[in-house]
């Protein structure tokens, strides 16, 4: 995950180093095997739950050159690591993706003004064209071995790769999806909208693991939910 605050060091896998030792005691317990890393960046959360269940295989998807590469260095050497360079959502093909300067803010999806408002560092953007796939086409490809986690952390894109891949998705034992409680990008859909797609699918919400606050009055822009099969 990418939290925005604190500029480039405030990300999912730095600050997951601060946090006690047996904040992800329930991820263990899981017995997770396979983990679908959806929105990977350059390898923050790849290498945070390859610490946490090192026996997964990791499949982690990135769009952006550049960071697809940096993902590679970091884990190309993972044995149970495989790197996939798309974007997930609702149809095969190729689309627009905005750049942010700041990579984790990059966006299938135009930034809103109260994001750049928030965070001036995230607002220069640039268009860099992207393959993308659904999550349940490429599965068809892939060997995922239950149990499975999904983390995805899309910038207002998660509906999106939901129905691109509600299959792939209901066989997850646990979701970790970045969700917003209030619009960073056009069109995205909020926590309440998340949370409906995914009780239809059998998940229950269990909590968060992280929030962002605004700068300005401290008020929650996004978390990190938890999302569980069956509530258990």
């Amino acid at each position: 995950m990418k939290a925005l605050v604190k500029r480039a060091l405030a990300t999912f896998g730095i600050e997951a180093k601060r946090m006690p030792k047996n904040r992800f005691g329930w991820l263990r317990n899981l017995n997770i095997n396979t983990v679908i890393d959806i929105g990977a960046n350059t390898g923050q959360f790849a290498r945070l739950i390859h610490h946490l269940v090192p026996q997964s295989d990791i499949y982690s998807f990135e769009p952006l050159a550049s960071c697809f590469e940096e993902l590679q260095r970091e884990m190309g050497r993972v044995k149970q690591f495989r790197a996939l360079k798309y974007a997930l959502g609702e149809e095969d093909g190729e689309v627009d993706m905005h750049r942010s300067e700041f990579s984790p803010s990059s966006s299938l999806l135009t930034m809103k003004q109260l994001h750049a408002k928030l965070f001036p560092y995230t607002a220069k953007t640039w268009v860099e064209r992207v393959p993308m796939r659904t999550l349940d086409g490429v599965a068809t490809d892939l060997q995922f071995r239950d149990n499975v986690l999904v983390k995805i952390d899309v910038q207002g894109y998660e509906d999106r790769v939901i129905r691109g891949g509600g299959r792939t998705v209901s066989r997850a034992k646990a979701l970790i999806v970045e969700t917003s409680f209030q619009p960073l990008y056009a069109s995205q859909v909020l926590f309440d909208g998340i949370y409906s797609m995914l009780k239809e699918l059998g998940f229950s919400y269990t909590g968060s693991i992280d929030q962002l606050h605004s700068p300005l009055d401290g008020s929650v822009l996004q978390c990190d939910a938890v999302f569980v099969k069956g509530g258990a």
